[in-house]
């Protein structure tokens, strides 16, 4: 076996569901630059201990006076029927500003698990030819959304972008939505519910009203291939997706890539890369502005190009080596009470900790997918990334649903954030006790990123093994998953968990198998 270490960081079953079975919502790239609305705010909440608003007692459905999402003034209701039993009003409960964990909505929150409604009223008017999502960036960690008292659709998952359509339940005028969060961990979920840092529950990051034309550029990525030429994969999304022209341009390099279409609504082109492309490095990040047109709808996005591979011991980017200098991030703002709210000032504090103060040029974005803003100014700041879905410890890697649904967030993972250069390598797991099925469950999901994505590395952080040897410890890395992996790193705590003394980490020695 042959070790690609980059970075030593702190911190018989048969597969055959195809990737493209796994359902996903559309991504929506960039969805801060198209039309429509930001959605942050001011939001009522009604906590729900015991899920009265899903279901009655006997469980019935929940009847009038419990379910938060109806769209009625319960102060009109009970003023014509002062016999309605209603228990609940969102239009006069607590108020708080999102997005925002809600730890930080009052002191008595700080600990609870379990479900919190979420309710805001907003203007829309489509125009004929338009279509309406609603956008959420993460809500942890089930979503439950309704429109005008309807249902919109549901979500699992707590870091990675959903989008519903809306088009048939808004109304011209005032519209309502509430979103029920269950921030209860399951024990066939992604993540189980062990962990020892805080998940935060809530509607974490921001949401989005967006509007696009009937057909309309669902994802865009543009990226230097390993041959050297400038590639272009853009999803359509809408019915009149197969065989629309499809034009890509990089100003910047006096770029135009165009073409139709195919029948999946996919176009797939290519340009050789003009002499004069300056590619992306932590020294000199380089983006340039990309735009996407298709039919009435144009997306735009900020893109650099490089390439990565690993060559024998040595990770190369540009075709250079490069040694990973950096630290593991959790995604907490500064400060004495932090509640997840990420916003650019407090992510490039962050990042500019790690860059300038640490002189790191890579981040490990644990241990699951950070927000946007992050990745986004990692592009622009020059640091490489590690980004990661939430498979650690105790999954139930038996389980079918829970396959699916890592399957579901590494994708949803991967194709919100391709276009990001800074993006060196997505990680599959984390700490991760060796078996049959969890071996067969990694192998898909390394499986599942080649497929995705070939312009990246895959890697996963692997438990090492102890034994004692001539009186000295031995530490050593015996994982059959190793060998699908383009990177290896080891997480290992010596003088830190455990009974070592600092004075004897020294005679502590490795030893690949």
């Amino acid at each position: 076996m042959v070790w690609r270490l980059a970075a030593l960081l702190a911190c018989a079953w048969a597969i055959t569901v195809p990737l493209a079975a796994i359902a996903s919502t559309p991504t929506l790239t960039r969805a801060d630059l198209r039309a429509g609305q930001d959605l942050s705010g001011r939001w009522t909440y009604s906590i729900d201990p015991y899920r009265d608003g899903l279901a009655g007692f006997h469980r019935e459905p929940a009847g009038e006076g419990h379910r938060r999402f109806d769209d009625t003034s319960v102060d009109a209701v009970t003023r014509a029927r002062p016999n309605a039993l209603y228990e609940y009003d969102m239009e006069r409960s607590p108020a708080a500003t999102l997005p925002q964990a809600w730890l930080a909505h009052d002191p008595a929150l700080r600990h609870y698990q379990g479900l919190m409604w979420y309710q805001r009223r907003f203007d829309a008017a489509l125009k004929p030819g338009q279509r309406a999502f609603l956008r959420f960036e993460a809500v942890n960690y089930t979503a439950r959304v309704f429109v005008n008292g309807k249902a919109a659709g549901e979500h699992e998952g707590g870091f990675t972008p959903f989008s519903l359509e809306v088009t048939d339940l808004l109304k011209s005028g005032s519209n309502q939505v509430t979103v029920g969060v269950d921030s209860t961990p399951l024990a066939d979920g992604v993540p189980p519910p062990v962990t020892d840092w805080e998940n935060y529950g809530g509607i974490t990051r921001p949401m989005r009203l967006v509007i696009t034309p009937t057909t309309f550029v669902d994802e865009a990525w543009v990226r230097l291939s390993k041959d050297g030429s400038l590639a272009a994969t853009v999803t359509l999304d809408g019915a009149e997706a197969a065989g629309r022209e499809v034009r890509v341009r990089v100003p910047g390099l006096d770029l135009v890539m165009s073409g139709k279409a195919g029948a999946d609504g996919v176009a797939q082109l290519s340009a050789a890369a003009p002499k004069g492309l300056v590619r992306w490095s932590p020294e000199q990040p380089k983006l340039y502005d990309v735009v996407v047109e298709a039919g009435e709808d144009r997306l735009t996005d900020r893109v650099g190009f490089r390439t990565l591979e690993v060559r024998g011991g040595e990770i190369l980017l540009n075709g250079k080596p490069v040694f990973l200098r950096g630290i593991c991030l959790h995604e907490e703002e500064f400060g004495e009470n932090p509640a997840r709210t990420i916003t650019e000032a407090g992510a490039r504090a962050l990042l500019t900790e790690a860059r300038d103060g640490l002189n790191a040029n890579f981040v490990r974005l644990a241990h699951y997918p950070h927000s946007e803003i992050t990745t986004r100014l990692a592009d622009e700041m020059g640091l490489l990334v590690w980004s990661e879905i939430p498979v650690y410890w105790l999954v139930d890697f038996k389980s079918p649903r829970t396959l699916a649904l890592a399957r579901g967030m590494l994708a949803d993972n991967i194709r919100r954030d391709r276009n990001r250069a800074s993006i060196a390598l997505w990680s599959v797991a984390n700490e991760t006790p060796v078996g049959e099925p969890r071996n067969a469950f990694l192998s898909q999901l390394v499986d599942d990123v080649k497929a995705l994505d070939d312009t990246r590395l895959v890697t996963a952080a692997l438990l090492s093994e102890r034994k004692t040897v001539d009186g000295h410890p031995e530490m050593s890395l015996a994982d059959p998953l190793a060998d699908r992996l383009d990177v290896l790193a080891v997480n290992t705590y010596n003088g830190w968990y455990g009974n070592d003394p600092l004075d004897a980490v020294p005679a502590i020695s490795w030893k690949k198998t």
